[in-house]
């Protein structure tokens, strides 16, 4: 149970942090932490673990994480943000299939009942390990600390007043990669808290000091899996309800609320 709410607050946090960075980053309102095929990365990662059985899962997708964030770098320097956010829709649809061709191909089905649990995103940390939990801590924290650091300077270059190094986007995609895995690998790719959250808060508040819509976007994004959680917790009608599927039905208003501002 303890273990369950510390992930609902890691992802509550990640997720909508790595979010409203890439959106800085790229200056566009349409980045997330799955717009380059992050998420994809992390989940091929994670079948090829569970599949393959040679590695736990965030270990797995940890490694495909870092190397598709390596590739998307190399990119970023020779295109256009509108045209990288295309990239990173082709990119993450060929790791998504290249994902699917994993899983469909699983030796038995129990490690592919096991893997679709995970993919439909929850909280239950089946199969996780003691050094799975450390490590993805330890990428949160990694993850989190850059974001503080660089958050002066990431300011700046949203608003135009600079532009960040190549070392400097190196290294935000690195710490983006490291929120996004930390989540992931643990509790499977949830969806909307990394997008619809940080629109929500620039819509709410219009400063552009990311470093307040860090706070906000992390506070609504811990209260709305929170809400997910204890709804599929307790108000499941006997029934299984994945995390995502779950809060996008939850998120339906703030989405509808988005739309309309």
């Amino acid at each position: 149970m303890l273990l369950s709410l510390l992930y609902v607050l890691i992802s509550g946090i990640a997720l909508p942090v790595g979010g409203i960075q890439m959106q800085y980053l790229w200056r566009n309102q349409l980045g997330d932490v799955y717009s380059l095929g992050l998420g994809s990365a992390a989940c091929l990662g994670a079948a090829a673990a569970t599949m393959s059985g040679l590695c736990s899962l965030t270990i797995g997708s940890f490694i495909c994480t870092l190397i598709c964030t390596i590739i998307c770098f190399f990119v970023t320097l020779r295109v256009s943000t509108q045209n990288l956010i295309t990239f990173g829709i082709l990119f993450g649809t060929f790791i998504g299939s290249l994902g699917t061709i994993v899983v469909t191909n699983a030796p038995n089905g129990e490690l592919l009942k096991q893997y679709y649990l995970w993919g439909a995103a929850n909280f239950n940390l089946e199969g996780v390990t003691t050094g799975d939990i450390c490590f993805s801590l330890a990428l949160f924290i990694a993850g989190i600390s850059v974001a503080l650091l660089a958050s002066r300077q990431l300011t700046r270059h949203f608003k135009g007043e600079t532009e960040l190094s190549r070392l400097h986007k190196a290294l935000l995609l690195l710490a983006i990669m490291c929120l996004v895995t930390s989540s992931v690998s643990i509790c499977g790719p949830i969806g909307f808290v990394s997008l619809g959250v940080p629109n929500l808060s620039r819509t709410i508040c219009k400063s552009s000091d990311i470093r307040k819509h860090y706070l906000i976007s992390s506070a609504m994004g811990v209260g709305l899996l929170l809400t997910t959680y204890l709804v599929v917790t307790y108000v499941n009608f006997g029934i299984y309800l994945p995390i995502s599927a779950t809060m996008a039905i939850i998120a339906l208003p703030l989405m509808l609320i988005l739309f309309l501002r």
